[in-house]
């Protein structure tokens, strides 16, 4: 089991696409790095820890206020992670951030045949 980040930004179907992400994976954690919309919207069975951020913000301050928020919470020196939902700018906060705290990544995502690795 590894940790889980994904980024859950706008657009119901890439929430559909997270959603099966989490409940067809087999995670040690999950967090997902969300606007307050999202942390009030998204439902799910498992336990989530959200990191809450401003989209609108320039990428520097989303960086670093995703950095600080996952700072010392992985359980491992690899992380599962997913970047379906959100934009370029987004994308590049939560990569940015994950590559400063040191972690591995591991691009995955949902197919018809389950959870894979890309």
């Amino acid at each position: 089991m590894t940790d889980l980040v994904a980024c859950l930004s706008s657009g119901e179907k890439s929430w559909a696409h997270v959603a099966r992400l989490i409940n067809e994976g087999d995670w040690k954690n999950i967090f997902l790095i969300t606007n307050e919309f999202g942390k009030k919207n998204f439902k799910s069975e498992k336990n989530i820890n959200f990191t809450v951020v401003d989209f609108q913000k320039p990428a520097f301050e989303l960086i670093d206020e995703i950095q600080k928020s996952l700072r010392g919470k992985f359980t491992d020196l690899e992380i599962a992670l997913n970047l379906v939902s959100g934009n370029g700018k987004e994308h590049m906060a939560v990569l940015s951030a994950l590559l400063k705290l040191g972690v591995g990544i591991r691009l995955m995502a949902v197919t018809k045949e389950g959870v894979k690795e890309l």
